[in-house]
């Protein structure tokens, strides 16, 4: 039987949403305008005033946000409200330059644990449950995100951040943890060190887990569900936003309900920032209508995903987004061709290697190269060298298969690439372009 943490809200009609963000989101535009002049300037050079937007069925008429005007307005240009309204700042792990730093008030957090809850009574959670979160915590934002959740639900709550494998597992068996929140690719290596351990599925109390911060792909769901003996649930979130739980799976596995009391989804074509119909493919807009503190509209988030309205098992009424099939400005363009590395992985993993890979792309004489660096797993690991060309082989003609352009592989011994414990570093960029 489908539980819900907030019933009213996450089957509410179509009409009692729309009615809902169109009262939030005149009112946000309004707090923007009185309180942001960084994108006041931005709305008045566009030729916008908040008594242009009286529905969401004005919301293109707004400027958009990028990355680059977070960069722009750093620290406290995009800020809400008066600093001591602020009680929390999160930021982003930097890897593509200057920090970008969110702020929360009081409010802003209670609303963001409430869409963190509605995910872990989605994957099954209830006050009877252990759940241990194994993101990070600090300035990243899934450690805070999924404990203030399952604070929220009444589960026993082991806020153990990541890292220190064994003391994870330890506390997995003798707490008798239920659910587990890490990122996809942790809980691929907790699953590998607990087999090495000689513990299968049987022997592991955990029954599902929330897993978000990274691409994965579903053939990586899979693997994790088998090597764990759980249900593998994906959550989806940004920083800028408020961190996970803008958007989480249901049982139906079948994409991911958007909070739409607290943020408006968009498709857009990256190019021409047209906005598409529902059902297309393109980049993912959102706007926080009600976080005060860093207050977002039409934020890019450089996701490229589709939205779907198609009913749900699950009795959720919110729309659902699929997974990103990667983003728009760190796709890859190697020789001509757009590659995802969720792409790659998915060729992997079909192959039936373990998901931990390193994409190294470089330039020699003007030329594109792509080595993908693959670990084998204990199972696989041999020194018959024919052996292991004929393995690179394969995977060479499949990645040609899916990419469409020719690939180096080179197979290298387990745990031999540098294991994460926050997102994976999949895809280092040597190339000065």
């Amino acid at each position: 039987m489908e539980r819900y943490f907030q019933k009213e809200i996450e089957c509410a009609s179509r009409d009692e949403i729309i009615a809902i963000q169109n009262k939030k989101l005149k009112e946000q535009v309004q707090h923007v305008w009185d309180n942001v002049p960084y994108y006041r300037k931005k709305m008045e050079k566009k030729g916008v005033t908040p008594e242009d937007i009286q529905t969401i069925e004005d919301l293109h008429k707004l400027p958009f946000l990028s990355k680059k005007d977070l960069r722009d307005a750093y620290p406290y240009g995009l800020m809400g409200v008066p600093k001591d309204q602020v009680v929390r700042i999160h930021s982003t792990s930097g890897t593509t330059g200057m920090r970008l730093v969110a702020f929360f008030s009081q409010g802003d957090i209670d609303l963001w644990e409430d869409c963190c809850a509605r995910a872990i009574v989605a994957a099954g959670g209830s006050k009877d449950d252990v759940c241990q979160v194994s993101y990070g915590f600090g300035l990243f934002t899934g450690g805070a995100g999924l404990n203030g959740g399952s604070h929220k639900v009444g589960c026993m709550t082991v806020p153990i951040s990541s890292g220190n494998t064994e003391r994870q597992i330890m506390f997995i068996q003798d707490l008798q943890a239920s659910i587990i929140c890490c990122t996809p690719s942790y809980a691929a290596y907790l699953g590998e060190s607990m087999k090495e351990m000689g513990l299968g599925p049987d022997d592991i109390p955990l029954k599902a887990g929330i897993f978000g911060a990274e691409a994965w792909s579903e053939e990586m769901r899979q693997s994790i569900q088998e090597t764990l003996g759980i249900k593998a649930y994906d959550i989806y979130g940004l920083t800028e936003l408020s961190g996970p739980g803008v958007a989480f799976e249901c049982s139906a596995q079948s994409g991911m309900h958007i909070n739409e009391d607290h943020f408006i989804a968009e498709i857009i074509d990256p190019d021409t920032e047209e906005v598409l119909p529902e059902g297309a493919t393109g980049e993912l807009v959102f706007t926080a209508i009600d976080k005060k503190a860093f207050p977002m509209l039409r934020y890019r988030t450089r996701d490229i995903c589709r939205l779907s309205r198609e009913k749900c098992s699950c009795g959720r009424t919110h729309v659902k987004m699929a997974k990103p099939m990667g983003r728009s400005d760190d796709m890859l363009i190697i020789r001509g061709v757009n590659v995802f590395p969720s792409q790659i992985e998915t060729v992997l993993l079909e192959h039936g290697y373990q998901a931990n890979y390193q994409i190294i792309v470089g330039r020699v004489n003007n030329t594109d190269t792509l080595d993908v660096h693959v670990e084998m797993t204990p199972e696989m690991f041999t020194d018959d060298m024919t052996e292991v060309t004929k393995h690179q082989n394969d995977l060479v003609a499949g990645l040609k298969n899916m990419l469409g352009i020719k690939a180096k592989v080179t197979l290298v011994a387990p745990k031999s690439i540098t294991r994460s414990e926050g997102k994976a570093v999949r895809v280092i960029d040597n190339r000065k372009i």
